[in-house]
């Protein structure tokens, strides 16, 4: 797996945004991918020193949508809490 495979995308939610605070990030990641792959792709693209990785399985399913009759099934996916070196960040785009 290379390492744009291995990260999706950067969250921003108002829990990551907090976290930002104490050098901790959420990104996306590929459900296949390890700690050690997913440190290695963010050190690579971002060109920052991660201290530690934290990933949790987030399980899809059926979600209704308030006020409609209309349910969306979400899919599961991976993410990870990445710990970076202090006074280093995360450019997020």
């Amino acid at each position: 797996m290379t390492n744009e495979e291995v990260i999706k995308r950067v969250v921003v939610t108002e829990k990551s945004k907090k976290l930002e605070l104490q050098n901790r990030y959420v990104v996306e990641v590929a459900r296949a991918a390890r700690k050690h792959q997913i440190a290695e792709a963010v050190e690579k693209k971002f060109g920052v020193h991660v201290l530690a990785v934290r990933t949790v399985n987030v399980k899809g399913g059926l979600r209704y949508i308030r006020g409609t009759r209309r349910a969306v099934t979400e899919p599961t996916y991976k993410k990870a809490y990445v710990t970076v070196k202090a006074g280093e960040r995360i450019e997020q785009v």
